[in-house]
């Protein structure tokens, strides 16, 4: 039995070691590429070379007080407008799953709202919270609930009715219920929505930067575009690539050690590679 799951551990391994050397191959080729491209073929005004775009981050993104303040201040709006969203999109959608009848009645207003195009609210938003950081907190928490919600009555409606029994005979309150059964077995769902609103966040606050911000990220964003500067202008987008590898990575974390599970299995897996 061991040697099975040593055999197995070392094949999963080296499939892992297979898809990661493969991956940095891949990506070393579309470098180089484009870096063929932007120095051989591509008009200097329209593209940078990965290597100008580099040195255009540590010169004139990294080098400019002004777009650095800038950064931080979207990554503030980002986590401002992602925790509000968790907040609002959790307690909704625990208490429009919470009975059927909720769910009857409530659960097609959600839908019917997270249809509609969000930036058709744009101009709403801008009138309702103005051109300043909370039009863009607001435009952002506005894209990430709603798949919040969603899977989050999702995740409610996969409780067995036997659990829920159960934990009723046992003499458990409606609180009780909510946080021993019913959160343990929305978890994978929750974070389902938790990534969606996560990516859904950073596209409603970048997209708010991009009209509304005077001052921003958005701004210089258009400032390099109107100038035919291509390099700061790659290298702006790639920070702001950055920071959306860093927050879904935070979420993935989270996800990892939260979902039930599956931190035995981390432990499982560390204990066959110590017996190896």
């Amino acid at each position: 039995m061991s040697t099975a799951s040593s055999t197995l551990g070392s094949s999963g391994a080296a499939t892992s070691r297979r898809a990661f050397h493969l991956r940095m191959i891949l990506i070393v080729g579309i470098v180089a590429a484009l870096e063929f491209y932007g120095r051989f073929v591509a008009d200097a005004t329209l593209f940078s070379p990965p290597s100008k775009i580099v040195q255009s981050f540590f010169t004139d993104i990294m080098g400019d007080a002004r777009i650095v303040r800038a950064l931080w201040i979207c990554i503030v709006e980002i986590a401002v407008a992602y925790v509000l969203s968790i907040v609002f999109g959790v307690t909704t959608g625990l208490l429009v799953g919470a009975t059927p009848f909720t769910r009857r009645a409530f659960f097609p207003v959600v839908i019917a709202l997270y249809v509609i195009p969000q930036v058709s609210f744009l101009p709403l938003t801008i009138l309702l919270f103005g051109l300043g950081p909370a039009a863009k907190i607001a435009f952002g928490f506005s894209h990430a609930i709603f798949p919040i919600i969603i899977n989050v009555v999702s995740g409610m409606r996969t409780v067995r009715e036997l659990h829920l029994n159960a934990a009723r005979s046992m003499g458990a309150s409606r609180l009780d219920t909510i946080r021993h059964v019913v959160l343990p077995h929305m978890v994978p769902s929750l974070f389902t929505g938790l990534r969606l609103g996560m990516t859904l966040n950073l596209l409603g606050v970048i997209l708010a930067e991009l009209y509304v911000s005077n001052s921003g990220v958005g701004f210089f964003t258009r400032l390099f575009a109107e100038d035919f500067n291509p390099g700061p202008l790659f290298a702006l987008i790639g920070s702001l690539a950055i920071i959306a590898i860093a927050f879904n990575e935070i979420v993935r974390i989270a996800e990892r050690r939260l979902t039930p599970g599956a931190h035995r299995k981390t432990i499982i897996k560390t204990a066959g590679k110590e017996k190896q």
